[in-house]
């Protein structure tokens, strides 16, 4: 993993976001934590089959698609459009101009969803064995 520095700046395929930004996916991930966790307890609350705790697979996998866009400094959203957001105020983008940075760009935000989504799968598959 490359390390981004405390000066923010935009580096392709790298950080596309700043602290305003991060702050956001950071929250989202929260969010998504807490309705997995809600939904794990209703679904062994009113003792649904087992199979229907690997539903956990949806918000498992949005808590980790912002945790990980919070601490990798990067948005897979911003990375698909070609926009970055490193010094603004959260809502505001710039474009990437080069297309090679875009693809850089794209190829990160395309690892991320991959990694969130087998992180959902993951933990969901361990709530269905618990």
């Amino acid at each position: 993993m490359v390390k981004v520095s405390s000066e923010q700046k935009y580096i392709p395929g790298v950080c596309n976001i700043g602290p305003a930004e991060r702050a956001k996916r950071r929250q989202t991930g929260y969010v998504a934590l807490l309705a997995s966790i809600i939904l794990m307890v209703t679904l062994v609350a009113i003792g649904a089959p087992r199979g229907w705790r690997l539903l956990l697979i949806l918000p498992l996998s949005a808590a980790a698609v912002g945790f990980l866009q919070d601490r990798l400094h990067f948005c897979i959203g911003f990375g698909f459009k070609g926009l970055y957001n490193v010094i603004n105020s959260a809502g505001t983008t710039d474009s990437v101009s080069q297309a090679e940075y875009r693809a850089k760009d794209r190829k990160k935000a395309m690892s991320i969803v991959w990694l969130s989504l087998v992180s959902g799968i993951v933990i969901a598959v361990l709530c269905f064995l618990v």
